[in-house]
């Protein structure tokens, strides 16, 4: 099928936009890799050092200059729980390069927090910064120069998004990226979404809450609803950084197990000592990252992924812009309803087709570039297969080629809309993102008066006290990466959901987060430029009328601007102190804007 006309055109003005700068890289990475492998510049005690403690036969092997050596960093800890799995995982490695006649040497580890831990606590305000951090624990881990690939183990929010800015800071080294897996599905995402709202109301306990959410978040892999770890996964797959067909594959299971192996062996044969050097700045280009934006919009994936897909182009060299994003999903349908935005989980997104489907329907409509180079070898197309054991030797067939479930998945003849799931606002309140995919039509457009908070509190307190039983736009401003870091607020989502059931017209207005979970609420998010840099948040005051209308793509406030630059601006609120904050303080001063993708490292 011909490339789509408008998915073309997008794509050849990012290459004309990120000319200068994608050279630039491309030339970084030539120079890097004709420096020779790591072993060919270290000195001997170098290179001593760096295997005094390694078995002694991977010493023997790491005198064979054919040999590879893998880098691993890992992000595992055991409170995440789809990064728990992850601790198996470097013995399987390793034996598997032993198998493919090369060494495997955990390179370092990356820090990892759990939103779902944090949300609505103090820690929340580090979480957007730790994806930069990862990027350069990853570079730290790798610094070494003692490698011939690297393997990057991570699934959630931040993590690995921080992992591909971090690989491509060594844009010469071949990369994979391997997955852990969703946990086995448990209570059903909309009975925790109705008890966690009877929750909000006082309707039911802490103990009933704890026991919900408790049923639903139940053993080892990702949280099973389409957020930002599975959509993630999602990515990796569009964007080639996976083996075929790896994402949704469950933890502590045989087919996990051959693919964390396969995985080694695979990027293990792409190094610059073979025939097929796939170097990850190779991989990661224009249509790679176009190819990400179109799963992104496809499946109605996570709004994080339009701070951190623009972050992670950008560390390629590419200039990626929200008016891309929109554009994109202006030409791209729908093609899944899994929750939030429909109520399967990913087990059973997987079950109905999965990425195998999704990926056949996007070529077969000209959606996606098929010409791109992944870790699996040149084309997209292998990404329509999916793996499965014969017997204990690990096999890939094509996937299928109809939906098994058309409440879940569909195809592009007969998708759930016409357009993705994400769309620009803009207007004289600024520019942000809204996730429509899981907002019902007569939920699209909104005109109603303000109510202003500073901090997500304050508004639970005024939802409790009964002032917001009415038609409202909730403004909750100075939530941006220069004010505290760019908290998600997801623990709105269930006071405001109460309200929109309750027959009112409802939405938020923020520069701060939603959770990748974000549901049915309307809200504009990531607005920019934030209150904290003067933007015009900081100068709406309660009662000022504001319209939402996501159907138009339009953001503004019913007051002259006149008027509203002459109100004084809301004061910045101090920055907190505790749970770490304190060191942080460089990072919210330097950070770049959301629509940048609110980054330290590309500021």
């Amino acid at each position: 099928m011909a490339l789509n006309p408008v998915i073309a055109a997008i794509t050849q003005r990012i290459i004309e936009r990120s000319r200068p700068t994608r050279e630039a890289y491309l030339a970084q990475m030539e120079a890097a890799s004709l420096a020779q492998p790591g072993r060919a510049k270290l000195s001997c005690a170098n290179w001593a050092h760096a295997f005094a403690a390694s078995p002694a036969a991977d010493k023997v092997r790491a005198l064979d200059p054919n040999a590879p050596n893998l880098g691993i960093v890992s992000a595992y800890n055991d409170m995440l729980s789809a990064h728990q799995p992850l601790e198996e995982y470097p013995a399987l490695i390793k034996e598997a390069a032993r198998e493919a006649g090369a060494t495997a040497q955990f390179a370092g580890g990356v820090p990892a927090m759990c939103d779902g831990v944090t949300q609505g606590r103090p820690g929340m305000e580090l979480s957007l910064f730790s994806r930069d951090v990862i990027a350069m624990a990853t570079a730290v881990a790798l610094t070494h120069d003692a490698f011939d690939a690297a393997m990057y183990l991570g699934v959630c929010d931040k993590i690995v998004p921080g992992l591909v800015i971090g690989a491509l800071a060594f844009s010469h080294l071949p990369a994979v990226f391997v997955p852990a897996g969703p946990m086995t599905s448990g209570l059903p995402n909309s009975e925790k979404a109705r008890i966690r709202a009877l929750y909000a109301e006082g309707k039911v306990g802490r103990d009933e809450l704890l026991a919900a959410e408790s049923a639903s978040y139940h053993g080892p892999g990702t949280c099973t609803f389409y957020g930002t770890a599975n959509t993630n996964q999602m990515l990796m797959e569009l964007m080639g950084l996976h083996l075929p067909g790896s994402a949704f594959v469950h933890p502590n299971t045989p087919l996990r197990s051959a693919l964390v192996k396969e995985a080694a062996r695979r990027v293990a044969a792409v190094t610059h000592k073979g025939n097929e050097w796939i170097p990850v700045g190779r991989v990661i280009d224009e249509k790679a990252v176009v190819n990400g934006v179109v799963g992104l919009m496809a499946t109605g994936g996570s709004t994080n992924l339009a701070l951190h897909i623009v972050a992670m182009a950008r560390a390629a060299g590419i200039i990626l812009t929200l008016e891309d994003l929109d554009d994109i999903s202006k030409a791209v349908p729908l093609l899944a309803k899994v929750y939030p935005n429909g109520s399967a989980d990913v087990n059973h997104f997987q079950a109905a087709g999965g990425m195998a489907f999704v990926v056949r329907e996007l070529l077969k409509a000209g959606m996606a570039h098929e010409d791109v180079l992944t870790i699996a070898g040149p084309g997209l197309s292998n990404y329509h297969q999916e793996p499965y054991l014969h017997g204990d030797e690990l096999k890939w067939r094509e996937g299928p080629e109809t939906s098994l479930d058309e409440a879940i998945l569909r195809p592009v003849e007969n998708p759930f809309s016409k357009e993705g799931g994400l769309k620009l606002l803009a207007g004289n309140l600024g520019r942000g993102v809204i996730k429509i995919s899981a907002v019902k039509p007569e939920h699209h457009v909104i005109t109603a008066p303000a109510a202003v908070f500073q901090e997500q509190e304050d508004f639970i307190a005024a939802f409790k006290r009964g002032e917001l039983d009415r038609d409202v736009v909730v403004v909750v401003r100075f939530q941006g990466p220069s004010a505290n870091g760019m908290p998600e607020l997801h623990n709105l989502s269930p006071s405001i959901s109460v309200l929109l059931d309750r027959g009112h017209k409802v939405a938020l207005v923020t520069d701060g987060r939603m959770s990748g979970a974000s549901g049915k609420t309307p809200a504009a998010i990531h607005v920019t430029p934030e209150a904290a840099k003067g933007g015009p948040l900081a100068y709406v005051q309660d009662g000022d009328v504001i319209t939402m209308n996501a159907d138009t793509g339009e953001l503004f406030i019913h007051v002259d601007e006149a008027e509203l630059l002459a109100r004084t601006p809301a004061p910045v609120p101090a920055s907190k102190p505790g749970f770490g904050r304190e060191l942080f303080g460089w990072m919210r001063h330097g950070v770049g804007a959301a629509d940048a993708g609110a980054s330290v490292l590309f500021a």
